[in-house]
C-alpha cells in the first residue's frame, strides 16, 4: 500500500495541475482526510476521477473561479470509489452501503450523450464509430420505457443494458494493442494490492479481470451502460 505521505503528495500535484498551477498544500486536517483515503485503499487514479468530477461540476457554474481545495472533493472521491468497488467487486470491511444512484432514465440519457460525443470526436476505426451510433440509437429507443418500467419490464431493460455494455467493452478489448493490455493488467494489480489479502483467489482473479476491463474502458473513454 502506498504511504500516506506519498499518496498526499501525488494528489497535491494533481490538484495543482487542475488548479492551473496554483499549489494548495495538503496539510493539517486535509492531510488526515486524504490519509484516510489511502488507508481505505482508494487508488490514486480513482481519487483523481473524483477530483475531476468536482471540477467538472464546479467550473460548469463559471469559467474562472477560486482554486479548489482537496477537502471539497471528498464526496466525489468517495462516490468514484463506490463506483470502482461495484465495477471490480471489492467490498469494504464495514460493508458500508453505497450512495443512492440516479434514475434509470437519467442514466440512459447520460450514456447516450457520452456515446454521441465520443462518436463525434473519436479517431477510432469506422466500424467502431458505427457501433457507437448503433448502441446510442438502441438506448434512445429504450429510454421512454425506462421512465415507468417496473418488475419484469425493468429487469428486461437491465438485461438489455448489460448486453449492450458487454458488446461495447468486448469490441474495445478486441482493438487493444499489446502495450495497452500490459499497462491495464499492471494497473489492475496495483489498484487491488491493498485488498488482495482479504480476497479469495477466485475473487481476486475476477476483480483483476474487472479492473483490467475498466482500465481499457477508461482508455477509450467509454461510459458504463449497465445499471445496478
Amino acid at each position: 500500500m502506498i504511504e500516506p505521505e506519498s499518496y498526499c503528495r501525488e494528489l497535491e500535484a494533481y490538484l495543482c495541475r487542475k488548479n492551473d498551477g496554483h499549489l494548495i498544500r495538503i496539510s493539517g486536517p486535509a492531510f488526515d482526510q486524504v490519509s484516510r483515503w489511502a488507508s481505505e485503499g482508494i487508488p490514486i487514479k480513482v481519487a483523481c476521477e473524483g477530483i475531476d468530477r468536482y471540477f467538472e461540476r464546479y467550473y460548469r457554474k463559471a469559467p474562472r473561479r477560486r482554486p479548489v481545495r482537496i477537502e471539497f472533493c471528498e464526496a466525489d472521491v468517495l462516490d468514484a470509489f463506490d463506483a470502482w468497488r461495484r465495477a471490480v467487486g471489492v467490498r469494504r470491511e464495514d460493508d458500508a452501503p453505497v450512495r443512492p444512484r440516479s434514475s434509470l432514465a437519467a442514466h440512459i440519457e447520460r450514456v447516450i450523450a457520452r456515446l454521441t460525443a465520443l462518436r463525434a470526436s473519436s479517431e477510432a476505426a469506422q466500424p467502431f464509430q458505427a457501433m457507437l451510433g448503433r448502441i446510442a440509437r438502441e438506448l434512445d429507443q429504450l429510454q421512454p420505457q425506462a421512465k415507468a418500467a417496473r418488475g419484469e419490464a425493468r429487469e428486461a431493460l437491465l438485461t438489455q443494458l448489460a448486453t449492450l455494455d458487454r458488446t461495447l467493452l468486448t469490441t474495445a478489448l478486441d482493438g487493444v494493442d499489446a502495450a495497452t493490455r500490459v499497462a491495464a493488467d499492471a494497473s489492475a494489480k496495483e489498484q487491488l494490492a491493498p485488498f488482495r489479502d482479504r480476497m479469495t483467489p477466485d475473487a481476486y482473479h475476477s476483480a483483476c479481470t474487472a479492473a483490467t476491463e475498466r482500465h481499457v474502458r477508461d482508455s477509450f473513454g467509454l461510459p458504463t451502460i449497465a445499471f445496478d
